[in-house]
């Protein structure tokens, strides 16, 4: 189907970390997954884009609408949107909790807001929209033995990643005028004037508190990789391998805090691969 073939070439294109694991899958999973990420790279785009805010507003509204075409069954093949026809096919075919879309777009008018976040509970509502909401997307084409506690672990992994980019984004962030990390954690280690320099505020905690953060990451991905059992072997070696490159990332950041201030942390496309394939061994790197 072309609708599949565009949203193929939007992952292949733009996925980054994620394209290496969906690779594994084979192709009835792995064309759901690329309609699933064509549109939640739609929704990031709307947020991260040049448009005024109220433009914006609309754009998510309108992205609203399109859901609700899919769970009425009201997209045809003939439809203009080749990602709407894509996601509608890959809804018949795969039990997809198409809500986890409503809640990526909750975080991402959390972030047109400017919303920031005084505690380390906010944080994870914001975590549980953005990244969350994607992995119990995921499951809904993996398919798991416990849907249930499933969909609790993938929660809990997509938090993991999304505290490691948050952690890799620090500066990039600072410069768009973001900051995610709680207000408290900030004023406990004295970094609350921000991240705007390639330096740590003068007499910040900065290390102490890069290493607080990715504690409370590597708990989560502990937490989270308790999905992959529960998993078949393809959907296990995906999901092992997409979160196998942000683990290794979190060890970056931790192992050298100030990097994040300096550029985004990356690791190449070699090492990439070499996750990707640990993971389809039944490894974890």
């Amino acid at each position: 189907m072309a609708a599949y073939r565009y949203c193929e070439a939007v992952t292949a294109l733009q996925a980054r970390n994620f394209s290496y694991g969906i690779r594994l899958l084979p192709e009835p999973k792995r064309l759901a997954m690329s309609a699933l990420y064509a549109l939640a790279r739609r929704v990031d785009d709307i947020g991260d884009g040049d448009l005024p805010d109220d433009r914006k507003a609309e754009q998510l509204l309108r992205t609203r609408e399109l859901l609700d075409e899919v769970r009425a069954g009201a997209v045809g093949e003939d439809d203009t949107d080749p990602v709407k026809v894509a996601l509608a096919d890959a809804a018949r075919r795969f039990p997809i909790p198409l809500g986890g879309f409503d809640e990526l777009i909750d975080g991402v008018e959390m972030d047109l807001k400017g919303v920031e976040y005084a505690t380390y509970e906010d944080l994870k509502v914001y975590c549980r929209c953005v990244a969350g909401a994607i992995g119990r997307l995921s499951l809904g084409v993996y398919g798991c033995e416990d849907p249930e506690l499933g969909a609790h672990y993938a929660d809990t992994l997509g938090l993991a990643l999304q505290l490691t980019n948050i952690l890799r984004d620090l500066r990039e962030d600072a410069a768009n005028g973001r900051t995610y990390l709680p207000t408290e954690d900030l004023v406990r280690f004295g970094c609350q004037e921000g991240f705007a320099l390639p330096e740590p505020p003068v007499g910040a905690d900065f290390t102490g508190l890069i290493a607080f953060e990715a504690q409370r990451a590597q708990q989560a991905f502990e937490e989270g990789l308790r999905l992959l059992p529960m998993l078949d072997r393809r959907s296990r070696a995906c999901t092992a391998a997409m979160a196998g490159i942000y683990h290794r990332l979190l060890g970056r950041i931790a192992a050298e805090p100030e990097s994040v201030l300096r550029g985004r942390v990356s690791l190449p496309g070699w090492e990439k691969a070499y996750v990707a394939l640990s993971g389809l061994a039944g490894g974890r790197s």
